[in-house]
């Protein structure tokens, strides 16, 4: 019988600071709306293993959706860091206006460049697959079977399917991740081989909700 593994990942909340491009720049999110944190709340399993990158922004929405389960049920130990799954260093591009940006050079479709395109001084998105690729491996080793919660970045999450699905990185950069949307991966493992199946993205829960 396969083994399955639970992913629940959760792009950060809001950022303070939209305006600019942040990529790797440690800005602060906006946890103002418990509504929202209480509906992903109680979407998620209990007794789950949590995790988050290196960046604030993904630890204060960490700490506001658990802030939001019942007291009972909260985690015993808080999120541990995972440096990997720090959105895509966009080099030169952080910091500078979005709108400016976009009107010196061509939009790509879905993102900030095509995905093999390197920010100056930063990486490609295919740089990113790669630094993550590696982390959702030895994570998925060391806690099979378990549910595990992982709060990080739109380009983390688009790069997970990437390498889940076998896509090619520019049809990945095709995903709607909204911020604090929940998108579940399952990995089993049976007759010596390993399987992605994917079961939702940028489920937002807070607008079934508030129908």
């Amino acid at each position: 019988m396969a083994r399955e593994t639970h992913w629940w990942w959760i792009r950060h909340a809001p950022v303070t600071e939209h305006a600019r491009i942040y990529g790797q720049h440690d800005v602060d999110s906006d946890v103002t709306d418990t509504e929202v944190f209480r509906a992903v709340a109680a979407e998620l399993p209990s007794s789950a293993v949590w995790l988050t990158s290196n960046l604030s922004r993904t630890i204060q929405t960490a700490d506001a959706i658990i802030a939001a389960i019942d007291e009972r049920h909260r985690p015993r130990q808080k999120p541990f860091a995972v440096p990997e799954f720090a959105e895509q260093h966009l080099g030169d591009w952080q910091g500078l206006d979005r709108e400016e940006f976009y009107r010196m050079r061509k939009k790509a479709p879905f993102w900030f460049g095509p995905a093999d395109e390197r920010a100056p001084g930063g990486e490609s998105f295919n740089d990113l697959i790669a630094r993550v690729k590696p982390a959702i491996e030895r994570i998925t080793q060391e806690y099979a079977g378990r549910d595990i919660i992982a709060v990080t970045h739109g380009g983390t999450i688009k790069a997970m399917l990437s390498a889940a699905l076998e896509l090619s990185p520019d049809r990945a950069l095709a995903f709607s991740v909204d911020n604090c949307s929940i998108t579940r991966a399952d990995h089993f493992r049976a007759e010596g081989s390993d399987y992605w199946r994917i079961g939702t993205v940028n489920h937002r829960p807070w607008a079934r909700s508030a129908d």
